[in-house]
């Protein structure tokens, strides 16, 4: 099941289209990477999904319905830009206030067990005015999760956070994933802690989706490849499709071959000397996840 389904989305902005027929798939139990640039369209997608934002066209599917209601709202928790804190309040006076306000059962409790979760159990009694970046998007990521959502929406949690914090915070998406359920989408600009949680992920540029993958698909398409120039490309790439079924092929403009995703450089070699081939250059690629997502985004990766 489909937990969010969006069809030709499109939000405009004084005549101008920040979202435009936009096509997104989150399966039940995903971490939903949703990469882009900034300006991409990816906080206007997300405030529509949980009813910040009306789309200015197109349908959003939520839970399997056919278009989102009123208690939908009630099970998606969302941390998007601003998380709108009390700097006054102290953390638990902000997280007391938000469950209040949403009918939480036993809200004291749950407001101490959320902040426990979230890394924050030992400055409850602090005043937010005094947080760090990184404090505040912790609290942030509390006030989300205080209403046990089945989906939660991420806008770059990592932000402001030191290389401890954004581990814990990303074991802590993963646990909640994984020990709860919570089907998860996350913008990130730190593409490879990203890759480090994400199971699928999305790729827009200005407003459109670009491509959907999953996890398995964006590694074997960033593995290690093997790029094969011979004296006759043509009768190579015959004797590599026989002997390699499964693998995936792109030519290059100079009549190289390139072997997409990890491959057995051995066997190759000992195909191409066996068959009397003239190599002019076997050598493995190693390619970077981040210049993987920015080629994505600039519309310069080609699929064979």
């Amino acid at each position: 099941m489909n937990v969010v389904e969006t069809r030709g989305l499109a939000k405009a902005f004084r005549g101008k289209r920040a979202v435009d027929r936009f096509d997104m798939h989150v399966a039940q139990g995903d971490i939903y990477g949703f990469v882009g640039k900034n300006g991409a369209g990816k906080s206007t997608v997300m405030k529509m999904i949980c009813g910040l934002v009306a789309p200015t066209e197109g349908e959003i599917a939520l839970f399997g319905g056919t278009r989102p209601d009123g208690e939908d709202s009630l099970r998606i928790g969302a941390l998007i830009e601003d998380p709108g804190l009390l700097p006054n309040l102290t953390a638990y006076e902000n997280l007391m206030a938000k469950a209040l306000a949403s009918g939480i059962v036993n809200a004291p409790d749950r407001c101490v067990e959320t902040l426990a979760l979230v890394g924050l159990g030992e400055v409850g009694k602090k005043k937010v005015r005094g947080f760090s970046l990184g404090m505040k998007q912790r609290l942030g990521l509390a006030l989300a999760l205080i209403g046990s959502p089945d989906l939660l929406l991420l806008d770059e949690p990592l932000n402001g956070l030191d290389p401890e914090g954004t581990r814990a915070m990303r074991n802590l998406i993963v646990r909640l994933n994984q020990s709860l359920g919570v089907t998860v989408i996350i913008s990130s600009h730190v593409l490879d802690q990203l890759d480090r949680m994400a199971t699928r992920f999305g790729v827009i540029a200005n407003g459109h989706m670009v491509r959907e993958m999953t996890a398995d698909e964006v590694q074997a398409e960033c593995g290690d490849s093997l790029r094969v120039r011979t004296a006759d490309p043509a009768r190579t790439l015959a004797l590599l499709e026989e002997a390699l079924p499964d693998a995936t092929f792109r030519a290059e403009p100079d009549g190289a071959l390139v072997l997409v995703g990890t491959c057995d450089h051995g066997a190759v070699s000992r195909l191409l000397r066996d068959t009397d081939q003239t190599v002019l250059e076997l050598s493995v690629l190693k390619r970077d996840i981040e210049d993987y997502f920015v080629e994505l985004m600039e519309g310069g990766v080609h699929h064979v």
